[in-house]
């Protein structure tokens, strides 16, 4: 049965507002254009850290540039309450050994499913080590990756590392909207491929044929 995630995250947030601790969270960001409207919903509800763990992305310098652009939006928000960074290792040989023989899966399919259970695991994991109340990505944000799959994910991760997954489709009330409107408006550099290097090929060959 299809949930409505964005759904039970209202019902969670209420939940917040009735009490009088602030919850803390590790919300793993894919990049910062994907993060800027998560950040600016969240921040009034949550002490957020955001961190940063990608080792899909290619090549070496395109991680780099967009762990600078994620430090520099946490920089130029103003949220209730105060976020903080932490940039995870640029680990691509675990990356290329979780998807090896998947080379020609399709965007969307096992390969990025593998993908983001790597990314997700790290988060819960460091979540679990330094006592954090919730754990969720910004990956729902995007209108090409599937909210579904991702907060399966998340909760089956988060029961296996005893570890609150906080669930959420944030494209949902025009949040995929807004995060193009504060990309522009903080005039943040959004990438036109997911970040891995078969994203890239399949950008490149969309562009030929248009």
């Amino acid at each position: 049965m299809k949930i409505n995630y964005q759904s039970e995250l209202d019902k969670i947030i209420h939940k917040v507002e009735e009490s009088a601790k602030i919850p803390s969270l590790l919300l793993h960001s894919c990049c910062g254009p994907c993060s800027s409207y998560v950040l600016e919903y969240l921040s009034d509800y949550f002490a957020i850290t955001v961190f940063y763990y990608n080792p899909n992305i290619y090549p070496e310098d395109e991680y780099w540039f967009r762990v600078d652009e994620q430090e520099r939006l946490i920089k130029k928000l103003t949220p209730k309450h105060p976020i903080h960074f932490i940039s995870g290792k640029y680990e691509t040989e675990k990356y290329y050994r979780i998807v090896k023989g998947l080379s020609q899966e399709r965007e969307g399919g096992e390969r990025c499913q593998a993908c983001y259970d790597l990314r997700l695991t790290e988060a819960a994991l460091l979540a679990k080590e330094n006592n954090f109340d919730y754990f969720t990505t910004t990956l729902t944000i995007s209108p090409h990756k599937n909210s579904q799959i991702l907060n399966e994910i998340g909760e089956r991760i988060g029961q296996e590392y005893g570890v609150k997954h906080l669930p959420s489709d944030f494209k949902k009330r025009g949040g995929y909207q807004r995060s193009v409107e504060l990309s522009r408006q903080f005039d943040m550099y959004r990438q036109d491929y997911c970040g891995c290097a078969f994203s890239m090929k399949e950008a490149e060959s969309r562009k030929k044929n248009t």
